[in-house]
């Protein structure tokens, strides 16, 4: 019979190999990303992405794909809606659906900047290793949440390590890197958080149901949203599709849809010059009142005092 506290004394001593692990981890993400500048940098390996941030004042917001995302250096800060959750060092996050969230480096200087790894995930290949390996769920099963942050095996880790390290023999990407990024799924969908990731590929599952109702929100964002078409659409009665929705995001389909509205009024604001008024309705919103009140509720302040501080940070 295993005692609690030797439990408690393996998994701490897996935590310690896997902060060791991720030493090493930070130390090619600072290769890879020295010199190119804050934010997200893409690499020859096309969904992967490194992370690199020095100034923890800073606050990303976006509507971001189903990911696996770990930190390496630093600690992070993320909201979605008005759940806030912190992670650090050897600790990685699941979206497993399109979430509009936004993120913070809490931890990140000069000197010390935030480092981390993003890596996109395609519910195509998940779907073919649950098939092979039986690692389904049922069809009936409540939704979980569709994020999910947990501390990283080493054995996680070091899969992470070593497609990070094809970048140095670019030669080998297109015949190691799939099977290095089909390894890490398969360690994600036999993690402890392994039900999250499922459900993103079981065929049936709510959440699948519930992804692909939010991919024809976000399609047609600017249009009304009609509720009971969507419950149709899942077979669900309104009420069981307003609790499953909000089971999985944490807000209403209302609420969903008027943060992709003014994210993306926001972006447009930023990159075509537009005002406010024109931002508005292109976005579906009818009342500029009512688009400027709620605007400055996601975003602490107005249209135009917000574009401004943008522009000169």
């Amino acid at each position: 019979m295993i005692s609690i506290s030797s439990c408690k004394e393996t998994l701490s001593a897996q935590q310690s190999v896997a902060v060791a692990k991720c030493a090493e981890l930070a130390a090619l993400a600072d290769q890879h990303t020295d010199g190119r500048g804050e934010g997200y940098h893409s690499t020859a390996i096309d969904p992967l992405f490194f992370v690199r941030q020095s100034n923890s004042s800073i606050t990303i917001q976006e509507v971001s794909e189903p990911l696996f995302s770990i930190v390496v250096q630093g600690q992070k800060k993320v909201s979605l809606n008005e759940e806030t959750f912190q992670y650090g060092i050897a600790q990685y996050l699941i979206l497993s659906v399109d979430m509009p969230l936004s993120a913070c480096m809490v931890e990140a200087t000069p000197d010390q900047p935030y480092l981390g790894l993003k890596l996109k995930l395609d519910p195509g290949q998940l779907c073919e290793i649950i098939a092979q390996t039986k690692l389904g769920i049922s069809q009936n099963q409540s939704p979980v949440r569709g994020w999910c942050v947990s501390d990283a095996a080493p054995s996680l880790i070091d899969c992470v390590i070593r497609l990070t390290k094809l970048l140095d023999t670019p030669q080998d990407i297109s015949f190691l890197a799939p099977l290095m990024i089909r390894e890490i799924y398969y360690r994600l969908l036999t993690d402890q958080q392994g039900a999250v990731v499922r459900q993103i590929a079981t065929a049936g599952s709510n959440m699948q149901r519930i992804a692909d109702v939010i991919k024809q929100i976000k399609a047609d964002f600017t249009k009304p949203l009609r509720v009971e078409e969507l419950a149709e659409q899942t077979n669900m009665s309104a009420a069981s599709f307003h609790r499953h929705f909000k089971a999985v995001t944490s807000m209403s389909p209302l609420q969903y849809q008027k943060q992709l509205r003014l994210l993306t009024a926001r972006q447009m604001m930023l990159a075509e010059a537009i005002d406010a008024t024109q931002a508005a309705y292109r976005v579906g919103y009818e009342s500029t009142s009512q688009f400027s009140r709620e605007y400055s509720r996601m975003f602490g302040a107005p249209p135009i005092r917000d574009i401004e501080r943008l522009r000169v940070s």
